[in-house]
């Protein structure tokens, strides 16, 4: 679907006036500039002006201009994921590729949350859905997002702008651009910005200190240079930075469990829950900071040699190197009492990527042929550090917890016997079990990993139409791809687990004789009911104590373990397009395509039953912790028609994908795990109506998506994720749609007024991977307007603007909360937010 601003923010005028139509609009989702009216690919095309009247500053933002993308965030900004038709990766696993690209300026970026930032000066974004490993260099299997920022000219000019709103908003950004001489130019733009939090904290007297979360706190930087020493030549360079200094990202709780109890009794004034949950109070409870530290830099060079050979053809080449780096730091049990976190240091919490890139493209054009063939190579290197750190009542909080559970499993099992368990003190009855004096079983460092994987990714590929006739084209795409992927390992418990490990030594006898003393509590009872009582409770009471004491964080069998793990993948993947010319108003397509992204490693601590990656819960480490490529056959039967003179164009198209080995990374309340799921289908319909009607400067824009997004009906082992075959999958919403109205007029001689009113519909939708009932967002619709007034000239604007107006508050993502079985917690979209900007062009 397309979204266009009003048509002369499209393209100027052309000499003799004639107005600039809808029709005219091009872009380049096939690497070349076409009509958007002929390319037979389902497209949202975001213009510069639409961005600007909708205030879009990063891949978040963009998402209530765009029926059928969803773009959340959970821990940190660093774990952002986009979904196209309900389809993209699910969770916060940097081993997981993205199913939904982004690509900027012709550069992919290795996972969604390093296309996360301020995206600068925007010429346009298209999103392009379904798999497109045929244009772009680096295959995906949902859909590309194609950012292209505005490049230097030839024109001196300055433009800036102030930006000041609530929560402290502050922003300035700045551009320059001029020539260098006849046949080159630079352009540098700068921006930074300042916002106090959106989600107010509870810290029960800390350390932490920040009582809001939220925040922003960021700068970036970009500079281009342009290069045109003959006509058939030009060489652009673009170099950038960014860097986020900022507190991101607390949770609310959503539903209090039996735990909060207990976690009220070890915080300081007796209160680390929310009493009452009240998710509009936007109040959140953690006593350890959430500071995130995130760089990103890189450069690219872009070089188009017009060949003098075979008809012209073009040869592209961008050659880019790519640096991100994200330090963060988490509150991991969502809670104002001290039981676990990470900090913000380089050793405990670590995600950094560096890139480098080299694609090559050679297009061409005969009477009846477009073509394109293509070279992509990557070399991706990808480090990350993980820990948990045990605060000062992660001890007693897990005793009580476990003692409770223990306890409560022997009182079911004895009142058939007449017999009652006292559960007043469970803690010292776990001190019992595990032969430990109570409060010594967990300090300091539980675990300390560290993870180092390559991917190595080369392709060849090439996407060619065929006019068979003046009305009937065929388009073939076809793609080859191998991926090699190796990953080094090492684990550390650096203060040991010494709970884990006296269990481990012997639990039956431990447990045992933990059991016989309160057996014998009960009074005098004969030793062949003693013996029978314990040969039942034994077994079922030593795999809850195991299991509690050795959770992946404190399982003395991964100290010291180191794994070495690769894989090699050779796929082929590609699409078959034929398009029909009914008339120069209407055109119809249907296409095939088959999209693959690669498999790889799920980068955490991984623990089952038997020692596989598909086992069932368990404390046996999994040294294999791969998963398979996922792939996607996709089919689609589209129209596009043109109508009133090319002011108003109505598309739409009929979709049904196929996911096999979906990868699917859930969190399962102590760690994710990746499990490739046999089936998912997405089917629907996407359509958008764009007019420009005969009032000048009114435009009227608007689309949906109805996408049945369903897991097969498969069985999976793990009993956490029992509601899954059959029913629609998490972030999927069944209807999403957006309309945009925008009227610009004149005011007096000199002067412009301008206003844009959009608003972006989603039904109801589950935002857990586990489909939990808790986890469920009702449908909401989020609303934003700006009124600009200013010269018709653009020498000055000043515009008053708000986002989701009607303050709606709505789940990202819900989550298990860590350790606290029957509490739930969620991740919250962004308030009501308003403010003025001031823009300044010369």
């Amino acid at each position: 679907m397309s979204h266009v601003s009003v048509a002369h923010a499209q393209q100027a005028p052309a000499d003799d006036d004639t107005p600039t139509t809808l029709a005219t609009m091009t872009v380049t989702a096939q690497k070349r500039e076409e009509a958007l009216q002929d390319v037979p690919i389902v497209i949202n095309v975001l213009t510069e002006q639409l961005l600007q009247d909708t205030g879009v500053r990063d891949v978040k933002d963009m998402q209530v201009l765009v029926p059928g993308l969803t773009v959340t965030s959970t821990q940190s900004a660093a774990q952002t994921t986009a979904r196209i038709r309900g389809i993209g990766t699910v969770g916060d696993n940097p081993g997981l590729e993205s199913s939904v690209g982004i690509v900027i300026d012709g550069v992919y970026r290795a996972r969604n949350s390093v296309g996360f930032g301020d995206l600068g000066e925007l010429e346009r974004i298209e999103v392009l859905k379904g798999p497109q490993g045929t244009v772009f260099g680096k295959n995906t299997s949902a859909g590309v997002i194609n950012v292209i920022t505005r490049r230097p000219s030839y024109t001196q000019s300055v433009e800036g702008e102030i930006t000041v709103g609530n929560y402290g908003h502050v922003g300035v950004a700045g551009a320059y651009n001029d020539a260098l001489g006849e046949n080159s130019a630079f352009r540098i733009y700068a921006t930074k910005r300042k916002r106090d939090g959106v989600d107010n904290v509870f810290t029960a007297g800390g350390p932490r200190r920040e009582t809001d979360d939220g925040d922003q706190n960021y700068h970036a930087l970009r500079g281009q240079l342009l290069f045109e020493p003959t006509p058939d030549l030009d060489i652009n360079i673009i170099a950038d930075y960014a860097s986020r200094e900022e507190n991101c990202c607390v949770s609310v709780t959503t539903h209090r469990g039996p735990t909060a109890a207990i976690i009220d009794a070890l915080t300081p004034g007796g209160q680390g829950v929310i009493p009452v949950p009240d998710l509009d109070r936007r109040l959140a409870y953690a006593n350890r900071t959430t500071e995130q530290d995130i760089k990103d830099k890189g450069v690219s060079a872009e070089v188009n040699w017009t060949t003098p050979w075979a008809n012209d053809a073009v040869l592209t080449s961008i050659t880019a190197f790519r640096d991100w780096k994200a330090i963060t730091s988490i509150d991991f049990d969502y809670s104002a009492a001290d039981i676990m976190y990470r900090p913000p240091e380089e050793d405990a919490s670590l995600v950094a990527f560096e890139n480098f890139s080299q694609e090559l493209r050679l297009t061409g054009s005969t009477d009846r042929l477009d073509w394109m063939v293509g070279l992509f190579y990557s070399d991706e290197d990808l480090d990350r550090n993980d820990s948990y750190y045990m605060g000062s009542v992660y001890e007693p909080y897990l005793s009580t917890l476990v003692g409770s559970q223990v306890l409560a499993g022997m009182a079911q099992q004895l009142a058939p016997l007449g017999l009652t368990v006292d559960t007043a003190n469970p803690a010292t009855f776990l001190s019992q079990v595990s032969g430990l004096p109570y409060g010594s079983n967990y300090t300091g460092v539980g675990a300390l990993d560290r993870y180092a994987q390559n991917a190595k990714s080369a392709a060849i590929f090439t996407n060619n139409t065929f006019r068979v006739t003046d009305a009937l084209d065929v388009t073939l795409g076809l793609r080859y791809t191998r991926e090699k992927k190796t990953l080094q390992s090492d684990f550390a418990n650096p203060n040991g687990s010494p709970a884990c490990a006296a269990t481990l030594a012997n639990p039956a006898a431990r447990v045992g004789g933990a059991l016989a003393q309160r057996i014998n509590g009960f009074g005098s009872l004969p030793p062949a009911l003693q013996q029978q009582l314990l040969s039942q409770l034994v077994p079922a009471i030593a795999p809850q104590v195991a299991g509690f004491m050795c959770l992946p964080w404190a399982n003395v069998a991964h100290n010291g373990r180191s794994t070495y793990q690769e894989r090699t993948e050779k796929e082929w993947s590609g699409t078959l397009k034929v398009a029909y010319d009914w008339s120069d108003e209407v055109m119809t397509y249907v296409s095939a395509a088959r999209g693959y992204k690669a498999g790889g490693f799920n980068l955490d601590r991984v623990q089952s039953s038997n020692g596989l990656s598909g086992g069932v819960a368990g404390i046996v480490p999994v040294d294999d912790t791969s998963f398979p490529g996922e792939f996607v056959d996709s089919y689609e039967l589209g129209l596009k028609t043109t109508w009133a003179d090319g002011n108003l164009l109505f598309n739409a198209a009929l979709f049904h994908q196929t996911y096999e080995d979906f990868q699917l990374n859930s969190f399962l309340g102590t760690a994710f795990v990746v499990r490739s799921i046999p089936k998912v289908t997405s089917q629907g319909i996407d359509a958008e109506v764009l007019w420009q009607p005969a009032v000048r400067g009114l435009m009227v824009q608007g689309g949906f998506t109805y996408a049945k997004t369903e897991y097969g009906d498969d069985l999976l082992p793990d009993p956490e994720l029992v509601a899954l075959p059959g029913n629609q999958m998490s972030f999927a919403p069944r209807w999403s749609g957006n309309a945009s109205v925008t009227y610009d007029w004149d005011v007096g001689a000199n002067l412009q007024a301008r206003f844009n009113i959009g608003a972006k519909y989603m039904s109801e939708y589950n935002t857990g991977s586990d489909l939990d009932p808790e986890k469920l967002q009702d449908a909401y619709t989020l609303v934003n307007a700006r009124l600009g007034f200013g010269r018709r000239d653009q020498r000055w604007m000043l515009e008053f603007w708000g986002q989701n107006l009607t303050d709606e508050t709505y789940k990202q993502v819900g989550i298990d909360a860590p350790i606290q079985a029957g509490s739930w917690n969620a991740f919250l979209g962004a308030p009501r937010t308003y403010g003025m900007t001031l823009r300044l062009r010369y």
